[in-house]
């Protein structure tokens, strides 16, 4: 997400800060998905219309969807239900599920689509002799959250869903070359209006709320929509919903637009409110890749992925002559701050908040397709899966593609300084990730202990 910084320096004793932001959350529909999403056409409260413009979703439409998507979902079955710190899944087990069930039924059944309520990929091992992949992380049976997402039945944290893992595995060489990603933009002649008119207000501002709302409602009026662009990934994914609706989430929560649903995660707005020495600024934040150094057993058949998965960044913009944003590798302290604590309550946020979550499940799927090209895992194990590779073989579940959404504006009394507060997107550096590796010999009691499959999955 992006909006604007003025170049002017204003004299005035009275200023405030422009907190701008796109915001949408929605509904759609619920009818079950042709490869087992159960009518998953949701994801963070988005609903996204046949045009691509993004709308908020009512109470009672959120309602109304955690009860249909109720109704629709099966529990996992039998010992899937159980809390596992380390669950199991056989990649060619799963091609296989997935095969038998298409030809069987056309549709997959929610143990599949939930990828067996696998909440993080951990552990990577190669099997040659059984040309196999084995991915291994904590699972546990799934539940219908507030918002229609699916998550764990007792920690609250999203679920593994296998249309993102295809997405994952389909965009790997597109990761490589440029990265995944989203992000929101007003166009430059847009901002160049919008300069204009705060230059305008800031002579005229009283000390009123009633006129500082006035005047937001006339901020939004000029910047107009602002235009949504994904990259790496179709722009119609449950993927790229994801990155989007978490980018959205976060501006939310950094300008105040809504209270963080955990403590010590003050909104931006606040901060600069109460604090000093903050002046001119127009920091973006961005939500990115946070993972440690891969490590690498030494006959490169076993990986750990470690790391909290998502971290935030910022850096501080302005705005030239044109509109155009241009970057300053800086950011005050203020920004770096918000940024920082973002990042060390992602964890606990994401069990709050899904979306978030389930931006890191995307990335921890991302970063799997990834390691499973750079080190030739595929090749090594002799593996083939033709039904979670190839896209006229299982397609992955449409959505209207995100294009556009409404700016909002917020103004907070402050003095001494001129602030325009702005985030911007998702970044998903896969391939930077995996080309950082360390060699460990932990790998092989791990991989000994991996025990023998029960079918696709095992705990």
């Amino acid at each position: 997400m992006s909006l604007v910084k003025s170049t002017r320096c204003l004299s005035r004793s009275d200023w405030f800060a422009l907190a701008a932001v796109v915001a949408f959350a929605g509904f759609a529909s619920t009818a079950r998905g042709q490869i087992g999403l159960f009518g998953y056409q949701q994801v963070g409260g988005v609903s996204i219309d046949a045009d691509g413009a993004l709308s908020n979703m009512t109470v009672d439409k959120r309602g109304e969807l955690k009860r249909q998507l109720e109704k629709a979902l099966r529990a996992a079955p039998g010992d899937m239900a159980a809390r596992s710190e380390l669950r199991k899944i056989s990649l060619r087990g799963l091609e296989a599920a997935i095969t038998t069930a298409i030809k069987r039924r056309g549709v997959l059944p929610d143990e599949v689509g939930c990828l067996a309520g696998l909440q993080r990929i951990r552990y990577v091992f190669a099997l040659p002799d059984q040309q196999d992949v084995i991915i291994a992380g904590p699972a546990e049976g799934w539940r219908v959250g507030p918002q229609g997402e699916v998550v764990g039945a007792h920690n609250g944290q999203p679920v593994m869903l296998l249309d993102d893992l295809l997405t994952a595995l389909r965009t790997v060489d597109a990761a490589r070359q440029g990265g995944l990603g989203c992000s929101i933009d007003p166009s430059p002649e847009r901002m160049q209006q919008l300069m204009v008119a705060i230059g305008a207000a800031s002579m005229t501002l009283t000390n009123t709320n009633e006129e500082a709302r006035e005047k937001g409602e006339v901020f939004e009026q000029v910047l107009g929509p602002q235009t949504i662009t994904v990259f790496g990934v179709a722009p119609t994914s449950h993927f790229a919903r994801v990155m989007v609706a978490a980018d959205y989430r976060m501006k939310r929560i950094a300008m105040g637009f809504e209270p963080a649903p955990i403590k010590g995660l003050p909104s931006f707005l606040s901060m600069i409110k109460n604090g000093r020495g903050a002046q001119n600024m127009m920091p973006r934040w961005w939500l990115a890749t946070n993972y440690d150094s891969v490590l690498a057993a030494p006959d490169g058949m076993s990986f750990e992925i470690r790391g909290a998965g998502v971290k935030c960044l910022v850096e501080e913009e302005f705005l030239d002559q044109q509109g155009n944003r241009q970057r300053t590798g800086q950011a005050s302290p203020q920004a770096k701050a918000w940024a920082t604590t973002m990042t060390n309550k992602f964890g606990e946020l994401a069990g709050r908040e899904p979306i978030f979550g389930q931006l890191r499940n995307c990335m921890d799927m991302a970063v799997l397709a990834a390691l499973l090209t750079k080190e030739h895992l595929w090749e090594k194990s002799t593996l083939q899966v033709p039904m979670m590779q190839n896209a006229k073989e299982l397609p992955t579940v449409e959505f209207n593609a995100p294009k556009q959404v409404a700016s909002q504006a917020s103004l907070v009394r402050r003095s001494s300084s001129y602030l325009y507060s702005v985030s911007g997107g998702v970044q998903l550096d896969s391939w930077g990730t995996v080309m950082k590796t360390e060699p460990s010999d932990k790998l092989a009691a791990v991989r000994d202990g991996l025990g023998a499959p029960k079918s696709w999955w095992w705990d």
